[in-house]
């Protein structure tokens, strides 16, 4: 099972993990500036890829659909400015589970990317040094002994590491305290921001890349992460005290989303989100929190209509999601 559809280790709070690499091949510029250069740079990785292992395969994203395209940006295994870019050169190797998605030619040669569920920034992180010493040794990174791996942006060089967690902080949200939350963490090497399009949804990550481990950074944001967890789950009991308040709008959702005949993405995402929350808090029996991952994938637009295997314009949308969550919901 992919692990965007799995539980994880504290899923309750924090969504997912992401250790990612910026790394460039020593033998071409950091900008490469004609097909002739991108094309020898994928035919080298190319040429590889059965030695590399790790079940990796080749797509370049001029050959993929818009719709196909979406819904890894939706997956958050590509960005949606790499997604958009019209020159023909992006491209990107992913695994099956695609808990591993490596973009070519994006701000540097290759941004390796590891995914898990849950909180797992140590297993994720030596998953990740694997791949990237396999990388290394088979492509040949470029770097110095003072600044470490060498990006296109300095600001990335020593680590070239970016990890990150992805947290649902609905509790801390809707008591209004998420501003102590980022004036807290100004203090420490770390940024935290709202992600894109997902309601209550934070990314926390280093600032740091250079003069420091790899397992410095790891132990830092697992340390920041657990305090934030902690705080948001102790807002939630806060909350659930207000027993017959949360009960009744946690069971409105869930009565909107079995007997609706249309639903929109942004309504979805609210209800989804309270469903969630009541899951996680045991108030709601009904649903386990395999069944909201999948709502949460399938509810996306791209997402759905991979899931139906057909496209639809907006209105028809809406109504094939609300059967589709009504589905998932019955599902066993």
């Amino acid at each position: 099972m992919n692990w965007y559809l799995q539980s994880g280790k504290d899923s309750d709070v924090v969504l997912s993990t992401r250790i990612r690499f910026s790394r460039n091949i020593a033998g071409f510029p950091f900008y490469l500036k004609t097909k002739e250069q991108v094309k020898q740079l994928h035919e080298k990785i190319r040429e590889q890829l059965y030695a590399i292992g790790f079940g990796l395969q080749f797509f370049q994203l001029s050959d993929m659909d818009e719709v196909t395209k979406q819904s890894l940006v939706e997956k958050k295994l590509i960005t949606e400015q790499f997604a958009k870019n019209r020159t023909g050169t992006n491209a990107i190797l992913l695994n099956e589970d695609e808990n591993i998605s490596i973009l070519l030619n994006e701000e540097d040669h290759l941004k390796i990317q590891v995914f898990s569920s849950g909180l797992e920034l140590e297993n994720t992180l030596q998953y990740a040094i694997e791949l990237d010493k396999k990388l290394d040794e088979l492509l040949g990174y470029s770097k110095n002994k003072n600044y470490g791996y060498l990006t296109s942006y300095p600001n990335n060089c020593g680590t070239g590491l970016k990890a990150s967690v992805m947290l649902q902080l609905s509790g801390l949200a809707q008591t209004r305290n998420m501003k102590s939350i980022f004036d807290a963490l100004s203090n420490f090497e770390v940024n935290i921001k709202a992600v894109e399009h997902e309601k209550d949804v934070y990314e926390i990550s280093n600032s740091k890349t250079l003069g420091v481990t790899e397992t410095d950074v790891v132990q830092g944001i697992q340390i920041i992460a657990q305090k934030v967890m902690e705080q948001e789950r102790e807002v939630r009991k806060f909350l659930a005290k207000d027993g017959i308040h949360l009960e009744d709008k946690i069971y409105r959702s869930y009565g909107i989303m079995t007997n609706c005949r249309r639903l929109g993405l942004e309504e979805a995402k609210e209800y989804i989100e309270i469903l969630k929350l009541g899951t996680d808090l045991g108030i709601l029996k009904e649903l386990t929190d395999s069944k909201i991952q999948k709502m949460c994938l399938y509810s996306q637009p791209a997402n759905l209509q991979k899931y139906l295997g057909k496209q639809y314009d907006t209105l028809e949308l809406d109504m094939k999601r609300a059967e589709v969550m009504k589905q998932l919901m019955a599902s066993n």
